[in-house]
């Protein structure tokens, strides 16, 4: 099993204290999520203090930290969660985060990667795509600046589609069906 909370928060203190994303109004944040969902943990007067302005924010934090690890377990598991919702980016940049991700993935694989190629679409590359394209192209100049005579009654049924969709869009696509001699 891994660190408890405790003993991972003992790891990452040093980290906290010195990441420059803890500002002032992220410090508070946490402080109020554990004092107002969590009195038990941080009552009013220690909120008090940990949010008092006259000191630096890295002092208060620092304190903040010591103070969780002396009420324990609950109180360091309660911190996490409430950095995980509030900071999340600093969250999984902790130390004992990044460690356990490189042990959980023993090949030493890039998660990157892995999340680039689960938005993939389609593995035939850019020449596919071309094609593709080509071909949708080729087809709109040939409905557009083409002869009436090769798509014969395609603009009708354009017509017919312009009956569920707004105003403006039902007068672009009527103005498309019209073949020039008046007629729908």
């Amino acid at each position: 099993m891994a660190d408890s909370y405790y003993e991972q928060l003992q790891k990452d203190s040093q980290f906290l204290v010195a990441d420059q994303r803890l500002d002032t109004e992220l410090v508070d944040k946490l402080v109020l999520q554990l004092n107002r969902i969590y009195p038990q943990i941080l009552n009013d007067k220690e909120a008090h203090k940990f949010r008092n302005l006259s000191v630096p924010t890295s002092i208060r934090f620092a304190e903040l930290l010591a103070h969780l690890q002396v009420k324990g377990e609950e109180a360091c598991h309660e911190f996490y969660r409430a950095l995980h919702i509030h900071a999340e980016d600093v969250y999984f940049s902790l130390p004992t985060r990044v460690s356990r991700r490189e042990t959980t993935d023993p090949t030493g694989t890039n998660t990157a990667d892995d999340l680039r190629e689960r938005f993939v679409l389609n593995d035939r590359g850019p020449c596919f795509f071309l094609g593709c394209f080509s071909v949708a192209v080729g087809l709109a100049l040939l409905y557009y600046c083409g002869e009436g005579k090769f798509l014969g009654d395609a603009r009708r049924v354009l017509g017919f589609t312009a009956l569920g969709v707004g105003r403006r869009a039902k007068e672009v696509l009527i103005s498309y069906t019209d073949d020039g001699n008046g007629k729908l």
